[in-house]
């Protein structure tokens, strides 16, 4: 029985082959099938007028048929390219300084040749799936870039709910009520509420009700007159009217106390404010954002919260979640992270190493992005001299949830980075089914079949034990077929 790896079927990805055997092409493209679209160019300025083409997903490269300067001239251009393509070269001599330069000039992956099928279509798989998260990210990118919402990342559903009611909230003037955890960036998203309206040349004044003793809140909102108070020597703008015209960020909003929370009622409903010692209403143009951490509907049921108010600043409601809620976006909260600190430090720009990545993947993020931003900082300033950033790099909290890494990976070696993060893939996978490989292959999109092979090339056949389903057959890998100088080898489990 033939065994295929899940792709998605609703239409073929579209691959461009680099090789100069006019007739390789013709041979390769049934046996890949409807899943995948080969186009054949054979020679470079073809070629490189190929890269232009926004439909292509992933480059097939035979390093064998072109040039160093030519095989360099393609990996370029597909690394440039605003969209970068992900590169897979094939050479009879996978060990040879042609695959070595191939890799420094950021080839994604390397098979040799004879070319088995399998691994082929699962090397083609990987790529097609990095060309769409690298066309999420640039459609990520460009929605940040115009839309102002700074700091604000993620590709998951809930971010992108998020995100739309962000920039339908932003066009109207109304109060907004932002709930979270402390960490989660209530702050970014009132910060692009504001960047998003119509008030955005105008202040943005932001308070929080945490950071000074009820008896100075009052004071530090609304301002005072001379002689107000024992020491009140000049009079005083508050916040209110400094935020005047713009917008005002009154942040841990469920700290203020119960009189407080009577002034400020007044100010939103009657849009006016009075200074400490002084009877004269003061009109006031702003807009009003408040933000928590705590459940403002118990407070109001428990009489330490005012109802009126609650509903007066709750015209709109935006809930952001828990970074454990969410972890699908914590790697591309760290590549930004890392590349922000690298540059804020002055150090130079690393890469994190599988176990550094499955890390942070198992985490359970009590502090949420706060707590990310802090660990990827500390790694920036405290690594050493590698190219990437390891388990060693982690704090102590983190290093029990890391995987072994026993994969440390040289610098310059790309090829061993690949096989490093293959190895650490098929671990993790069969660490979270229990040795099951069953379900660790279904995990990882491939066949059982080539899940067994990854195995026995890495030695991982021992160290983890399978645990058999009920009535699961017992596949044996045959021995690889290496016919001399074949251009292929197709196995069938």
């Amino acid at each position: 029985m033939a065994t295929s790896l899940p792709v998605n079927i609703s239409e073929p990805k579209n691959i461009l082959l680099l090789d100069t055997d006019p007739a390789f092409g013709d041979v390769l493209q049934p046996l890949l099938g409807s899943e995948y679209s080969l186009l054949q160019k054979f020679s470079k300025e073809p070629a490189l007028a190929g890269f232009s083409l926004l439909s292509i997903d992933s480059i097939l490269l035979n390093i064998d048929a072109f040039s160093e300067q030519q095989n360099s001239a393609f990996l370029r251009a597909a690394n440039e390219r605003e969209i970068p393509l992900p590169v897979i070269a094939y050479s009879w001599e996978p060990s040879g300084q042609r695959v070595l330069n191939a890799f420094r000039e950021g080839a994604f992956d390397m098979i040799s040749q004879p070319l088995d099928m399998l691994q082929m279509r699962f090397a083609l798989d990987r790529a097609c799936r990095r060309s769409a998260l690298n066309r999420e990210l640039a459609e990520t990118r460009w929605i940040l870039g115009n839309n102002h919402v700074e700091g604000f990342l993620g590709n998951s559903k809930l971010m992108e709910r998020i995100r739309e009611v962000t920039r339908k909230v932003a066009e109207v003037f109304t109060t907004v009520l932002i709930t979270g955890e402390s960490g989660t960036g209530k702050g970014v998203i009132a910060h692009g509420i504001h960047r998003l309206s119509a008030r955005a040349d105008k202040p943005f004044v932001a308070f929080s009700a945490c950071n000074f003793p009820e008896s100075m809140i009052e004071d530090e909102l609304f301002g005072h007159e001379k002689g107000a108070f024992t020491g009140a020597l000049q009079p005083r703008r508050g916040r209110f009217e400094e935020a005047n015209g713009g917008t005002i960020f009154i942040d841990e909003i469920g700290d203020l106390a119960l009189p407080l929370q009577a002034k400020l009622l007044r100010a939103l409903q009657e849009r006016t404010i009075e200074r400490l010692g002084s009877n004269l209403a003061r009109p006031i143009d702003v807009r009003v954002i408040c933000a928590t951490n705590r459940n403002l509907e118990k407070m109001v049921q428990e009489g330490t919260f005012r109802e009126d108010l609650y509903f007066r600043i709750s015209v709109v409601k935006i809930h952001i979640p828990a970074l454990r809620e969410h972890k699908e976006d914590v790697s591309l909260l760290a590549e930004h992270f890392l590349r922000t600190f690298a540059k804020v430090h002055k150090k130079p720009a690393r890469r994190f190493t599988p176990g550094y990545l499955s890390a942070l993947a198992r985490h359970h993020w009590s502090g949420n992005v706060r707590e990310l931003q802090n660990i990827i900082e500390r790694s920036v300033v405290l690594a050493d001299g590698n190219e990437y950033l390891g388990t060693n790099d982690l704090p102590e909290e983190l290093k029990d949830a890391s995987a072994p890494e026993e994969d440390v990976v040289r610098l310059g070696s790309f090829h061993e980075a690949v096989q490093a993060f293959k190895k650490e893939l098929v671990r993790s996978a069969l660490r979270t089914h229990s040795g099951n490989r069953l379900k660790a292959a279904a995990e990882l999109g491939i066949s059982r079949c080539y899940l067994h092979r990854l195995l026995n090339q890495f030695n991982l056949a021992n160290e983890e034990p399978a645990q058999q389903l009920e009535g699961e057959p017992v596949v044996a890998e045959p021995d690889p077929v290496q016919p001399e100088r074949q251009r292929f080898a197709i196995r069938i489990a």
